[in-house]
């Protein structure tokens, strides 16, 4: 796959919100998740989500092909030590192509040079294909956690820098 991963501005909000909801849309459906009983799920976002967030310091990426916007990624950095990856999104016709695994690991890349010694993640605690799929990337799980304001529970999982 011949692709390009670029650092996002504020130019790009139309496409990243875009690419957030249509990518998260399936899981959305999977999951009964509705702006009602889950309204900051992912499938959800807008245009002043991803605003608030550059505006916090939050760092997006998207991966372009020859087609164009494949997916997106988020890095944030939480603290000295710790970055969290949000907002994985890849179109549904663009999986199972290597688009993920690229943004994750450009994450992972980016992580390194803000000397944090772990990313981690959470997701739908029984979204178990994600699950397995961060796994083969090298995450490990942590806790799982329920949240008033969420409809289902959070696997919250993490990648040691300091070990790869």
């Amino acid at each position: 796959m011949d692709y390009k991963i670029r650092t996002c501005t504020q130019e790009d909000i139309g496409i990243l919100t875009e690419t957030i909801r249509n990518s998260f849309h399936v899981v959305a459906e999977r999951f009964e998740l509705t702006e009602r009983n889950a309204p900051s799920h992912p499938s959800n976002c807008t245009h002043n989500w991803i605003r608030y967030d550059m505006e916090r310091k939050i760092t997006y990426f998207v991966l372009e092909n020859e087609d164009g916007i494949a997916g997106c990624v988020a890095c944030e950095q939480a603290s000295a030590k710790v970055c969290y990856l949000e907002r994985l999104a890849v179109l549904p016709e663009k999986r199972n192509q290597g688009v993920g695994k690229a943004l994750v690991e450009h994450v992972l890349s980016k992580a390194r040079k803000l000397g944090a010694d772990y990313v981690s993640i959470g997701i739908i605690a029984k979204h178990t294909e994600l699950k397995h799929w961060y796994k083969k990337l090298g995450f490990v799980e942590d806790e799982t956690k329920i949240f008033l304001n969420l409809p289902f529970p959070v696997t919250f999982m993490s990648y040691d820098l300091q070990e790869k």
